[in-house]
């Protein structure tokens, strides 16, 4: 990442940027490689930011700067020191988003606070900050719908008797703010379309709910098709909530619980586990899925940093 900014900022002093910004560019190329302390950091908002670096610059995937602040937010709002950083960076050099020395002041202040050393360095060079942040730092209650995805539907060319389930999620899945794909996606990994699937933990039917949680969630009968879809879709948006839109989250406490995501405030170790969340990703390759925020307040491993003055 270092590289390919410093490498950018030659690019840009050659085109005649303004000095501003290429100071800015040439006191971070000084501060990538040293240590960076960021206690708030686990491993899925770590992932997060490693995606949106991808995305930011283009690496191996189109370049999508909108997308890039909305991964990096997440993160950010979760209290990493690095995706606080690079939002500050956007904001400073007008990366992919018009330029805002006031807002950018405001992503290095919280990185600076987080111990990131040269976030205190940018913020000396930008100005003091005055608690100003943009939206993304303030999630919203009821998030807009996903775009369409460009990736191929795996669930267009279903035989009759999957196609029967299908186009039940179809129609009840938005009832619950859940994207049919989604549900779908964990359908095919739980059960793989079979109503009457049971595990050896004594999960049942298509979306294989447990007991504990069949009775949770009102499902008198998991072996029936529409009470088991239900059930799940509702545990689902549950999750979705708590952890605040973050498929891989959701998707792993689907599998292993709540209560092991929130132990090691991520996805789990556990092989099943992360198998499971890749799976479940390749049918729906979404980071982000919209939340209904008053189902649940949100896990305590996300934190909690929100706009306030510095």
């Amino acid at each position: 990442m270092a590289a390919n900014k410093c490498s950018r900022a030659l690019s840009l002093r050659a085109r005649g940027v303004r000095f501003a910004a290429v100071s800015l560019t040439s006191m971070a190329c000084a501060a990538h490689g040293q240590p960076i302390s960021t206690p708030s950091d686990n491993e899925t908002t770590a992932a997060l930011v490693t995606k949106a670096v991808a995305l930011e610059h283009g690496e191996g995937v189109p370049k999508d700067p909108l997308t890039a602040i909305a991964l990096y937010c997440v993160a950010a709002r979760a209290g990493n020191a690095e995706a606080q950083f690079n939002l500050g960076w956007m904001f400073a050099n007008g990366r992919g988003i018009e330029r805002d020395d006031a807002i950018a002041s405001s992503f290095f202040a919280l990185a600076a606070k987080a111990g990131h050393v040269y976030a205190e360095k940018m913020l000396a060079r930008v100005g003091p900050s005055q608690g100003e942040l943009p939206e993304c730092m303030r999630p919203p209650q009821r998030p807009p719908p996903l775009a369409a995805l460009d990736e191929p539907d795996p669930f267009v060319s279903l035989p009759p008797n999957r196609q029967k389930i299908a186009d039940l999620v179809e129609r009840v899945a938005p009832r619950y703010g859940i994207e049919p794909r989604l549900a779908l996606a964990v359908i095919a990994v739980e059960s793989n379309f079979e109503p009457l699937a049971r595990s050896q933990r004594d999960a049942r039917g298509l979306m294989q709910l447990i007991p504990q949680t069949a009775a949770r969630f009102n499902v008198r009968n998991p072996f029936n098709v529409t009470d088991n879809v239900r059930g799940g879709l509702a545990y689902l948006r549950w999750l979705l909530a708590y952890y605040q839109g973050q498929v891989a989250l959701a998707a792993a406490a689907y599998n292993a619980g709540e209560a092991a995501v929130d132990r090691y405030r991520g996805v789990p170790p556990f092989p099943e586990t992360r198998d499971y969340v890749k799976r479940v990703q390749r049918f729906f390759p979404r980071e982000l899925h919209p939340y209904d925020a008053g189902v649940v307040a949100p896990s305590p491993i996300l934190g909690d940093v929100r706009p306030r003055p510095m």
